[in-house]
């Protein structure tokens, strides 16, 4: 009996110290959800993420958006950017794994190796030589440079994490659909795609994330108001010359997580399952 209420004792424990714990962890966006209902003169004087005065009023006005720009617009030049760059990095990437994978041709140990450095290559320190180049072809302030590099295999974390993946496939298959007559693209696109699915949607994910949640890039590149995305549109909201709109931000902060949020939940089964037979294999 008192071993009993012993383990009782210790599970009721241990569940208080994760929901402690979770609490701590999802702190930030719960005030930051809460901040968005209230009045503006409330947000920094209140600790507490529960509004005292609920102000449904931080959505209408975020929602007609700023500059003459709704904010319905930089979500449509989001999700296209990100559309764009999920079917970029699917189709490219895995092209690349594949050959990584399973052809065989010269210098491909040397390929591979100079692909991983890449891995290890700032992003900071190819941005003017990019910028140059993009100037020189007249894609500044187009969604161009952030979507053509998503199509040329630019993005060697993803092909590393399908090589892997690709590896881990019976080479069998490879050979009986040789024996049947297929070819390379066959093999690739009837055996190959169709078992990578959660590699395939591991990609997809943290694609759609990065692009979706990417400041800098953005900033660089685009310049008139009518093509900001996301992050962008949530920065007009600031003015470090006058008033600042900081609950119409949050609100619309809050509504900007909400296609991650349905994203990752959708996905989540093929995430983790592209990550643990992905990721982990040697």
């Amino acid at each position: 009996m008192i071993g009993q209420r012993t383990s009782v004792t210790w599970v009721i424990a241990k569940h208080v110290l994760i929901s402690g714990i979770a609490f701590v962890m999802l702190y930030p966006i719960l005030w930051m959800l809460g901040s968005s209902f209230k009045p503006g003169h409330m947000i920094f004087t209140e600790t507490w993420f529960w509004p005292k005065e609920w102000n449904w009023q931080n959505y209408m006005t975020g929602w007609s958006g700023i500059q003459g720009n709704p904010f319905s617009r930089f979500l449509t030049n989001s999700i296209v950017l990100s559309l764009g760059a999920v079917l970029g990095n699917v189709i490219s990437c895995s092209m690349a794994a594949y050959a990584f994978a399973r052809l065989n041709f010269r210098f491909k140990a040397i390929c591979f190796g100079l692909m991983l450095m890449t891995i290890m290559l700032p992003h900071h320190v190819t941005l003017i030589p990019q910028y140059i180049l993009f100037n020189h072809l007249e894609w500044v302030n187009t969604y161009l440079p952030l979507v053509v590099p998503k199509w040329l295999a630019t993005d060697a974390f993803f092909i590393f994490l399908m090589v892997q993946f690709f590896r881990g496939l019976p080479k069998e298959l490879d050979e009986a659909a040789t024996i049947d007559g297929c070819g390379p693209v066959r093999i690739y696109t009837k055996i190959i795609i169709p078992l990578a699915f959660p590699a395939l949607v591991t990609t997809m994910i943290f694609t759609f994330l990065w692009t979706w949640d990417d400041f800098f890039s953005q900033l660089i590149y685009l310049s008139d108001v009518s093509k900001y995305t996301v992050p962008l549109g949530l920065r007009l909201f600031l003015d470090s010359s006058s008033q600042s709109d900081w609950g119409p931000m949050f609100a619309m902060s809050v509504l900007s997580l909400v296609p991650c949020f349905i994203v990752f939940i959708v996905c989540q089964k093929y995430f983790v399952e592209g990550i643990a037979t992905s990721g982990l294999k040697g």
